[in-house]
C-alpha cells in the first residue's frame, strides 16, 4: 500500500470516527453489562472503578457470588475511598445452600439499592449481578426499576454469565467476554494478583 492510499484510508476512518462522536451530544450515566463465559469481567468492572477514581469520582462496589478469598481489587479501591458491600457467601456450588445464599443475596441487594440512590456516587459497579438474577434470588422486575431510577449522573457496571435480555435491552454497552483458551483447564492453579 502506498503512503498516499493509507493516509486516504486513514482520514476516511477519521471523518467517520469524527461525525460518530460529533452527533453523540446526551449526557448522563451508562449503564454497562459485562457478560459472556470468558475471563476478564469483574477485572475490566474493577478496571471502570479505577479510571472513575483516577479522575476523582466516587465509586462504591457491591460483590455478589465471590467474597471469601482475599481481593486485590479491594485491598487497593478501599484505601481510596471505594465502599464495599460483599456477599461474602463464595461460589454458589460451594454452599449449596440456596436459603442462605438468597439471605445474603438480599442483604447485600440492600447495600446496593442504597448505593444506587446516592446522589454523591458518580459509579456504582455490581460485580456477578446477573447470577442473582438467572437463580432467581433477586427480582429482576425489582433490580431492573432500582437500576433505572438511579441518579441521572450516576453510571453502572454490571458483570457476570448470562446477562438476562431485559438488562441487556436496558443497557447502553454491553461486552460480550469470550472464552477461548482458559489456564485452568490446562490445569494451572489460580495466581494472587492476576486471578484474585
Amino acid at each position: 500500500m502506498t503512503e498516499q492510499r493509507y493516509k486516504e484510508r486513514q482520514q476516511k476512518r477519521k471523518n467517520k470516527v469524527d461525525e460518530t462522536v460529533s452527533s453523540a451530544q446526551i449526557e448522563r450515566g451508562l449503564l454497562l453489562v459485562i457478560t459472556g463465559n470468558g475471563k476478564g469481567k469483574s477485572t475490566s468492572g474493577f478496571g471502570t472503578v479505577a479510571r472513575a477514581i483516577g479522575h476523582g469520582q466516587k465509586a462504591a462496589v457491591v460483590q455478589f457470588i465471590k467474597g471469601t478469598w482475599e481481593c486485590g481489587e479491594r485491598n487497593l479501591l478501599e484505601s481510596h475511598g471505594v465502599e464495599f458491600a460483599v456477599m461474602a457467601t463464595g461460589f454458589t456450588w460451594d454452599t449449596q445452600d440456596r436459603e442462605a445464599d438468597i439471605l445474603a443475596a438480599e442483604k447485600a441487594w440492600s447495600d446496593a439499592k442504597r448505593m444506587l440512590a446516592d446522589p454523591g456516587l458518580d459509579l456504582v459497579l455490581l460485580d456477578e449481578l446477573t447470577y442473582m438474577l438467572s437463580y432467581k434470588y433477586l427480582g429482576l422486575e425489582e433490580v431492573l426499576q432500582t437500576i433505572a431510577n438511579r441518579p441521572a449522573e450516576m453510571s453502572v457496571v454490571v458483570t457476570g454469565r448470562g446477562a438476562h435480555p431485559l438488562l441487556i435491552e436496558m443497557a447502553d454497552t454491553v461486552s460480550e467476554v469470550k472464552s477461548v483458551k482458559h489456564a485452568l483447564n490446562a490445569g494451572l492453579k489460580a495466581r494472587k494478583g492476576i486471578d484474585w
